[in-house]
């Protein structure tokens, strides 16, 4: 299994879930080196000797990184039967004060170009396996199916990151690759360092860490298409479809206060 920005946050707890689930090897890819030798050392110790713990440091945001570290996971390790991409930035400003080189670039880079590359680099071994059980997990986000203030450039990552994911779980189904099965998850505001201060809508408090980390693991091994998370979520995706826009602005801005969700945040990029 191999999971992006498994340092610390929510990929260090899908890295410690696996290592709880026996997995035989678990590989792990952050740009942060002191944070994943620390992350890694846990891991070992934690896993008793049965499962082997694949650090590595790589800027998922450089593509020549991720072909040539994929690479070394080949020959090091073989090719993962699970691809868990985690790792994604924030920047919670309107969007002219997005500066291109230091924020919209790295933010379209790391959230929705990367699973890509990443996921090109290894499917076609799990294609190839013909009867193998495989799983790619996109961990997209509720921001890429709702419009939102001071998350402009992310929420277009992660709507990129929505419309392919799901076209190609329909390419892997229609083309006879159902041993390879694609989870797109669109979690609301988790409570991590990343969204810190930002105000979960009505009726969408903020999600524990622990409790989305299951819920998706418990997807993943079903091959679940999509999860979304909270059930508001899905909520709002039938009333942006039904509503007429000025109505939904009224309904997600006064009534909701999903428009003003991010006024406060001052979360880590």
């Amino acid at each position: 299994m191999l999971i992006t920005g498994a340092a610390s946050g929510m990929g260090r707890l899908y890295a410690e879930r696996c290592v709880a689930e026996g997995a035989k090897a678990v590989i792990l890819w952050d740009r942060d080196g002191a944070a994943l030798a620390q992350t890694a050392a846990i891991l070992t110790e934690r896993s008793n000797g049965l499962t082997r713990i694949a650090p590595y440091v790589v800027d998922i945001a450089d593509l020549g990184a991720i072909a040539q570290t994929a690479q070394r996971v080949r020959t090091e390790i073989g090719n993962p039967d699970v691809v868990i991409n985690n790792a994604g930035i924030v920047r919670g400003k309107y969007f002219w004060e997005h500066d291109n080189g230091a924020d919209t670039r790295p933010t379209m880079q790391i959230n929705a170009l990367a699973p890509m590359y990443i996921t090109r680099e290894f499917l076609p071994a799990m294609i190839a396996s013909g009867w193998r059980e495989s799983r790619i997990v996109n961990i997209a986000s509720a921001a890429g199916t709702l419009s939102n203030p001071r998350m402009s450039v992310y929420a277009a990552s992660k709507a990129a990151l929505i419309g392919w994911s799901d076209s190609l779980r329909l390419e892997l189904v229609q083309q006879g690759h159902g041993q390879v099965k694609v989870t797109t998850v669109c979690p609301s505001y988790i409570d991590t360092g990343m969204f810190e201060g930002a105000r979960g809508p009505l009726l969408t408090p903020l999600m524990t860490p622990e409790y989305v980390v299951d819920r998706v693991w418990r997807a993943m091994l079903a091959g679940k298409p999509q999860l979304l998370l909270p059930w508001t979520v899905s909520l709002s995706k039938v009333l942006r479809g039904v509503l007429p826009l000025a109505a939904w602005d009224t309904v997600a801005g006064r009534v909701f206060g999903v428009y003003r969700s991010m006024d406060r945040w001052v979360g880590r990029g």
